[in-house]
């Protein structure tokens, strides 16, 4: 059985393979698994966990590449269903020398978005240690959003830890009011919550680190810890119990690709959580997880197993 679940949009993107080409320009593209929360499963898988993978693709050449491509990842997908009525998503991604890549997504009306509260009822918990939230999925459609609420429910009522991730995509929302109001309201329904500092400024006017965790910590009783992802800085920690302490982030040579940073900042977190490991051990490796994943093209490509995550501790003393 397995000890993570999460749920999620599953996408290709098809990224540009010529250099600083807009994606109108671009003619050749590889093809890649994607979707945040898809993302932060495969991570686990590679890490040696076993994880569960909750959502829908279309019936679709998109929708087979994603099945095979979760199963060859080792992710459960007991709970990736088929739906001959829509389609899977996909998106374009630019390549970039530098600074954030344009991307173009053809997601509207999704299969995952129409992935009913119904689909859940007789969903299995047991096992379950760790489940993973993002804010993209519930942004999809008011179908996803009740989804998205009704899962929140049932691993409350079962007492598995829960970790949010902000991961606001504007575009998705039908205005950025609708977008804040929700997502926070949607944050005091996980022990554990990552902004980033640029999501901090948007979703409660700051962008003083300890402010947005105090912001988290003081609107739900259920919240327990706040980190806040300071990029190449590293991260704060900010615990309901009092400790708040800073981890530092770890040095890297080039950045090839932001996308997929940070859901391999989740990865590192949520798998050194389930080892057992303590909640500063734990940001030690999402941050190093999170700096490999800045130096590889593709959403979760440069995920690291454990040898490999050893090996790059190595190179950092």
């Amino acid at each position: 059985m397995a000890e993570f679940i999460t749920i999620g949009e599953p996408l290709v993107v098809l990224a540009a393979q010529e250099t600083d080409q807009s994606l109108a320009e671009a003619s050749h593209f590889e093809k890649f698994l994607a979707g945040a929360e898809l993302n932060v499963a495969v991570g686990l898988s590679r890490l040696g966990h076993k994880a569960t993978y909750l959502s829908k693709v279309g019936a679709d050449a998109f929708g087979q590449f994603i099945i095979e491509a979760t199963k060859k990842a080792g992710i459960d997908t007991t709970h990736l269903t088929t739906d001959k009525q829509h389609l899977t998503g996909f998106y374009l991604k630019q390549k970039v020398s530098h600074g954030d890549p344009a991307v173009d997504y053809f997601r509207k009306n999704s299969a995952a978005a129409n992935l009913s509260a119904e689909e859940m009822v007789d969903l299995d918990l047991f096992q379950v240690k760790i489940a993973h939230l993002s804010g993209i999925f519930p942004a999809l459609s008011e179908t996803s959003l009740e989804s998205f609420r009704l899962f929140n429910q049932k691993l409350n009522a079962a007492n598995i830890l829960t970790v949010f991730d902000p991961n606001l995509r504007p575009a998705l929302w039908e205005s950025r009011e609708k977008m804040i109001a929700i997502t926070n309201e949607l944050a005091k329904g996980s022990q554990i919550i990552l902004p980033g500092i640029n999501e901090g400024k948007i979703l409660m006017g700051s962008e003083d680190p300890e402010a947005i965790a105090d912001f988290y910590l003081n609107q739900s009783d259920l919240t327990q810890t706040v980190i806040v992802k300071l990029g190449a800085k590293g991260a704060l920690v900010k615990e309901k119990a009092g400790e708040t302490y800073t981890v530092s982030g770890f040095r890297v040579e080039k950045v090839v690709d932001t996308v997929g940073a940070g859901d391999g900042f989740a990865v590192g977190l949520e798998s050194a959580l389930l080892e057992g490991k303590s909640i500063q051990e734990a940001v030690k490796r999402a941050c190093a997880i999170g700096a490999l994943a800045v130096q590889s093209q593709g959403d979760s490509e440069a995920y690291p197993t454990q040898t490999e995550l050893a090996s790059f501790y190595k190179t950092q003393k």
